[in-house]
């Protein structure tokens, strides 16, 4: 065994290691590993702490394999930890084409942002950005992530507290085991805004987030100031039916639910979550009752073409809402937003500064 010395050269980054048993006189030098971090080098009885050594080649080694050793700890421990890294950096929304810009903040999977609360019979995952008044964001359902409201995410952040909720069965939010229903997720997203302030919170929702919204501001008036419903109209149970499952999920995109299981706290609940949603889904019925009760100021926006919500039920919806303003955007469908967020953007900001 070897016990360590003082570095003889610090500003090289080597360590000089005399031998407890002085059978010879030589030197040896070793290199540390990554970070400066403690390194416990097989065959040595030391633990070494280079935490004032500065990363340069090699300079003596005498045993080949330790040389190995180093080598390792020096190239492949740096090389798993930027692979995991991009790992992190890239993830997509459903349905993306192109890769998520290099360095793209991880929405819905950032550690450094990342919260849970208990609502009910699950944890709900939600993150926090920005300073200011706040400001939830909701994102859709089914093939919907947290990932997808990034545009808007940067640019409220910069002036709102925002808050962005992850929907039960969605990214790192567990299930629970009670039936999926339009109170169940305002009251989700009750508890989250709970755990944060007191005050009262605009709320942004998209398509499933924007009928959580639509519910949380007839349940809980006193807690929602304003509501932008983005491709959500009048909703009533009929014929047609869904029927969703993880085989026609992944049949629509494959790498996308490969990236949702990875975060989800309970990927083996996959086919339950499909079946609850298509329950809730089959169920669901937004009508004058939910919207004649809504008193805060809303902004109904569609896409003019939008093949989920239909135009003629988001006018339904707007008009049947007390305090409401409508906005829709041309030559786009249900992710308008991801199709023409400037224009988007133009029509949400002026309401959100009256």
């Amino acid at each position: 065994g070897y016990r360590p010395l003082r570095a003889r050269y610090p500003r090289a980054g080597v360590a000089q290691l005399a031998p407890v048993r002085r059978r010879t006189s030589r030197w040896k030098c070793l290199r540390f590993s990554v970070n400066g971090g403690r390194v416990r080098c097989a065959g040595l009885r030391a633990t070494l702490e280079p935490a004032t050594f500065r990363a340069n080649p090699i300079h003596r080694v005498i045993d080949p394999a330790m040389k190995t050793i180093l080598l390792f700890l020096t190239f492949a421990i740096p090389m798993m930890q930027f692979c995991h890294a991009q790992e992190l950096v890239r993830l997509r929304h459903a349905f993306q084409t192109a890769p998520s810009p290099e360095g793209a903040v991880q929405y819905g999977n950032n550690p450094k942002a990342g919260h849970y609360v208990t609502a009910s019979d699950a944890k709900i995952y939600y993150e926090l950005y920005g300073k200011g008044d706040p400001l939830v964001i909701l994102h859709g359902g089914n093939f919907g992530s947290t990932y997808e409201m990034a545009g808007f995410i940067d640019r409220l952040s910069k002036s709102y507290r925002v808050i962005a909720v992850s929907t039960r069965g969605h990214g790192k939010s567990e299930i629970g085991t009670a039936p999926f229903t339009l109170d169940q997720r305002a009251n989700d997203a009750l508890a989250v805004i709970d755990a944060i302030t007191k005050d009262d919170v605009i709320v942004l929702g998209f398509s499933d987030g924007a009928y959580s919204g639509y519910k949380l501001a007839s349940l809980h008036p006193k807690r929602v100031k304003k509501l932008v419903a983005i491709g959500a109209g009048e909703m009533k149970p009929g014929p047609a039916t869904f029927n969703l499952s993880t085989k026609s999920a992944f049949a629509q995109d494959k790498a996308y639910w490969e990236q949702q299981l990875k975060l989800m706290p309970e990927p083996k609940r996959e086919n339950e979550f499909f079946a609850k949603q298509s329950e809730f889904y089959n169920g669901l019925n937004a009508g004058k009752e939910l919207f004649s009760s809504i008193k805060c100021p809303v902004l109904v926006l569609s896409g003019e073409r939008d093949q989920n919500a239909r135009l003629s039920t988001v006018v339904a919806a707007y008009y049947m809402l007390p305090n409401s303003q409508l906005a829709i955007i041309p030559n786009t469908t249900h992710t308008v937003f991801l199709e023409n967020f400037p224009a988007v953007w133009e029509s949400i900001a002026p309401f959100l500064r009256k």
